[in-house]
């Protein structure tokens, strides 16, 4: 499977990759529409979204599903139905702990664009509904670009649990921002105690900030970058959720989340979408997220040379990286 992600991944076309610093034609991007009704949402939710950066819908999901998906997900804890493009990640104070197997071992599961379970959840039509609302229209192509299980755990006391706050334009080579959308999805109630998401609203509106690895006493986990000299005056809303609840919110917004401070894990599913007939691949060379993207080529190089492929003899871009990470949830593959 991994050496037939490769040669698509070097078949497919670059022609609409274009440098950051240029401009997209707008006159073809879609247009958003702010003033009028959606398929699903009204034109307050959308504009509440337009205004402040993310909305919460309840009861998106109902239970039968997210017991599913925590049934799958409980699976691949028991290495049942591994697949080989999952990446599987640890908590970084678990990681040197006792717990090498099991739900205790895995805090977070990416890339399950091709598990046909999970990839249930990036095609649910409730979640996919709201989400043409915010950055496209009743037919347009939507690309699932970015799949997490997140199964916080609960914290050491090393203060690993947190995320830091951030910007999740900071890991995309695509744009324009407006076009792509995160449904985050609680699997069990969230709340503070257990480390909600925190969103500072309006930020979208702002730029991409520069990001670098948070000099915390205990370490970070791998690739979770945080906005350097972060103003942690600006006003914070903490996202309590309940099962089934879904926050959209835009790749701009900077967020982040606190300590699991209970003893049980805090489990959320979610999916990056992209309109695929908006969007496009930029060049993130020069730019701040020049770092981030060396450092994810070179975690898919030592991924590739463990399955015995030479990677000194293949060109790998950042955009490579997103177009075999990346699948269509309707319709066809357009652009990304």
């Amino acid at each position: 499977m991994e050496r037939e992600h490769v040669v698509v991944l070097f078949q497919l076309p670059k022609q609409h990759v274009v440098s950051i610093a240029q401009d997209i034609d707008m006159a073809a991007v879609q247009t958003l529409d702010w003033t009028t009704e959606g398929q699903v949402l009204s034109a307050a939710q959308k504009q509440f979204y337009e205004k402040n950066g993310y909305i919460v819908i309840n009861n998106v999901v109902p239970q039968y599903e997210l017991d599913r998906w925590r049934h799958r997900f409980q699976e691949i804890c028991e290495r049942k139905g591994v697949r080989p493009e999952f990446t599987v990640m640890k908590d970084i104070a678990i990681a040197k702990s006792e717990f090498k197997s099991g739900e205790k071992a895995i805090t977070k599961l990416q890339d399950f664009n091709e598990d046909p379970v999970l990839f249930d959840y990036c095609k649910y039509p409730a979640v996919v509904d709201v989400v043409r609302d915010l950055i496209g229209t009743p037919k347009c192509n939507l690309m699932s670009m970015h799949t997490m299980l997140i199964n916080k755990p609960p914290d050491s006391g090393k203060l690993t649990s947190r995320h830091p706050m951030h910007q999740d334009l900071q890991y995309f080579p695509f744009r324009p921002a407006e076009h792509i959308c995160c449904a985050w999805t609680a699997m069990e109630w969230v709340h503070r105690g257990n480390g909600c998401l925190v969103v500072v609203p309006g930020t979208h509106k702002g730029d991409l900030l520069p990001h670098e690895y948070p000099k915390w006493e205990n370490g970070v986990n791998k690739a979770y970058f945080g906005i350097q000299n972060y103003d942690a005056s600006m006003p914070r809303i903490h996202v309590e959720m309940q099962p089934g609840d879904t926050v959209f919110f835009h790749p701009l917004l900077i967020h982040g989340s606190g300590t699991n401070r209970t003893d049980g894990f805090r489990k959320a599913i979610s999916c990056h979408y992209a309109n695929g007939d908006a969007c496009h691949y930029v060049n993130v060379e020069g730019t701040t997220q020049e770092m981030a993207s060396r450092e994810i080529i070179d975690i898919a190089k030592r991924r590739f040379k463990k399955r015995g492929i030479d990677v000194d003899a293949i060109e790998l871009d950042f955009a490579d990286i997103w177009r075999v990470r990346s699948k269509p949830v309707n319709g066809n593959r357009a652009n990304l």
